[in-house]
């Protein structure tokens, strides 16, 4: 089973050497590394030629933002299955994507997600807050529920079928094209109860209060314009309680 791993980037050289790193150490036998570079000028292009040996298609151009740069990668991806994983992210082990493989071994399984922890950006062994996902279950999304973006991988033909990435929401798409494929598609989804990502504290979403309002703004029209009963007080709370917990459980 081909896997896609699509990366964008853009002026990422301090930490995207430890991405290309833990994705070329994957022991699942094949995978196609993409790397859409928006253009950097602080060497991250240089960083791709020296350290991505394994990397199968790189771009460097000017995008639209995050989520254009991950509709070029899914257009250029020829895997059966397609994840992402952020210039400042890395997988935390080296069966990330075995594990990964062997839930799409299963024909039923459409889509399948895990578990994601944010840690220090100047110490990446100290975890800061724990995402544990769990399964879904229709409406969860608007409680404020979603699986962390960094772990989602889909079957390529679900995109083809059910569309790319919306480019009218500017900061919540990753979360816009979760909810279509699970609440109004229903694609056959699997979690798989496993640590697959840890992401640096300090991106997009949450490096201010200004992004986390706007992000939240976007799930909102996103949820009503898939006619979803969104209710504000509901999905706030609901959201607070959940991510407060994440800064203080650990999983058994």
């Amino acid at each position: 089973m081909k896997i896609s791993i699509i990366t964008v980037c853009y002026n990422s050289v301090a930490t995207l050497g430890d991405t290309l790193a833990s994705v070329a150490a994957q022991d699942h036998p094949d995978v196609e590394h993409i790397v859409v570079d928006g253009g950097s000028t602080d060497g991250t292009q240089a960083l791709v030629e020296q350290a991505g040996q394994h990397v199968k298609v790189f771009v460097s151009e000017p995008d639209k933002g995050i989520y254009d740069a991950m509709n070029k990668g899914i257009r250029r991806a020829t895997g059966d299955v397609v994840g992402f994983i952020n210039a400042d992210d890395f997988y935390p082990s080296h069966d990330v994507l075995s594990a990964v493989a062997k839930v799409f071994e299963d024909p039923g399984v459409e889509v399948c997600y895990g578990d994601l922890c944010y840690v220090r950006q100047d110490d990446t062994s100290r975890i800061v807050r724990y995402w544990q996902s769990s399964d879904f279950q229709p409406g969860l999304f608007l409680r404020g529920w979603c699986p962390p973006h960094p772990t989602f991988f889909a079957r390529r033909e679900v995109y083809l079928r059910h569309g790319l990435f919306d480019l009218r929401y500017r900061i919540a798409a990753d979360v816009e094209i979760m909810s279509r494929f699970l609440e109004v598609v229903r694609l056959r989804a699997r979690y798989l109860p496993k640590l697959l990502v840890k992401m640096r504290m300090g991106g997009t979403t949450n490096r201010s209060l200004r992004n986390i309002w706007q992000q939240n703004r976007e799930i909102a029209d996103a949820l009503k314009s898939h006619g979803l009963p969104f209710s504000l007080p509901r999905f706030a709370l609901s959201k607070v309680l959940s991510r407060g917990r994440q800064f203080v459980a650990r999983p058994d």
